[in-house]
């Protein structure tokens, strides 16, 4: 048994690992699109082309029937945190540094402890809540930069990745709770529905550009702009995006589903890797200091709080 759960958790990890990669891939494929296309248009695409490859995958597992489920509002609300997270990351890869984001995003697995209270049923002692909130002042210690330095710095969107790791803690944690009796394919098909629909909706609203202001900040610009037909090059690359979204839910989803978030989450942290070499190969970009320093205390929580909870784990199986 103890042989099956650690074969168990190496696949989860492996699954995690290639996650990351394809998340890293999909952020900057999307920053590479984001001078022309709106948001909207590329959440479309990406995810038509998505659920193609998905239904394949759902198909292989088992067939339609694998979406029929006896708790829709949950995974509508899934869903729905997904979306949240996805946008308002996009909305701040654009405007800083692929790694800078990623650095301020890496609170989610911190996030996914909390809500683990409420969702679970789990305990969480003074120990673990301790390391949140260190946690949470390594990601003061990357935002406050950006937030004191009045027009040279980010400002309000420097909170953007913030709220994404909220909606993505929420999401990894209901499809714990959901994976259980869904398979990894039924997941990530019901989201790649729920971005064309939302994206579809914004496309009628505002796909023409016309709520767009003049003075727009980049990251509102690129919710806003109106859409455009792509070229052929543009074309391919929404193309390899939409393969790319498609194994992101998938590797993500049964890496959750393998193994406990405590297992699995830490491996997150190779994202940063990924956004440094991306950033600084195609971007030219490079963190400030300050960044460096918060990510390191995020990431000594982080790690903490999971190893508190394999030792709490263990426990209990003995």
């Amino acid at each position: 048994m103890t042989a099956l759960a650690t074969s168990t958790s190496r696949h989860g990890i492996a699954f995690m690992l290639g996650g990351m990669f394809f998340v890293s891939l999909n952020d900057m494929l999307i920053k590479l699109l984001a001078g022309g296309y709106p948001l909207h248009q590329i959440i479309f695409m990406r995810s038509f082309v998505g659920l193609v490859l998905t239904f394949g995958m759902l198909m292989a597992e088992g067939g339609v029937s694998l979406l029929r489920t006896g708790k829709p509002m949950l995974h509508t609300l899934r869903c729905l945190c997904i979306i949240i997270a996805n946008s308002c990351m996009y909305a701040a890869i654009v405007a800083m540094p692929l790694a800078t984001a990623n650095a301020i995003y890496f609170v989610a697995p911190l996030f996914v402890t909390l809500l683990s209270i409420p969702v679970l049923g789990e305990h969480v002692g003074p120990r673990r809540f301790a390391a949140i909130g260190a946690g949470f002042v390594g990601v003061l210690v990357m935002m406050m930069p950006e937030l004191t330095a009045g027009s040279a710095g980010l400002g309000w969107v420097v909170v953007l990745p913030l709220f994404a790791a909220a909606g993505y803690a929420s999401m990894s944690v209901l499809t714990r709770k959901l994976g259980a009796t869904s398979r990894a394919s039924a997941l990530a098909i019901q989201i790649q529905l729920a971005f064309l629909a939302i994206s579809a909706v914004m496309y009628f609203i505002a796909g023409d550009g016309r709520y767009l202001p003049d003075d727009a900040s980049t990251s509102v610009r690129f919710l806003l702009r109106p859409w455009l037909w792509p070229s052929l090059w543009d074309a391919l690359v929404f193309g390899g995006l939409g393969a790319v979204s498609a194994m992101v839910g998938y590797f993500m989803t049964q890496a959750y589903r393998l193994s406990p978030a405590a297992v699995v989450a830490p491996f997150e942290y190779v994202l940063l890797l990924y956004a440094l070499f991306w950033g600084w190969t195609i971007f030219g970009e490079w963190p400030q200091p300050s960044v460096f320093m918060g990510v390191a205390i995020v990431i000594a929580s982080g790690v903490y709080v999971f190893m508190r909870e394999g030792r709490r784990a263990t426990a209990r199986r003995a």
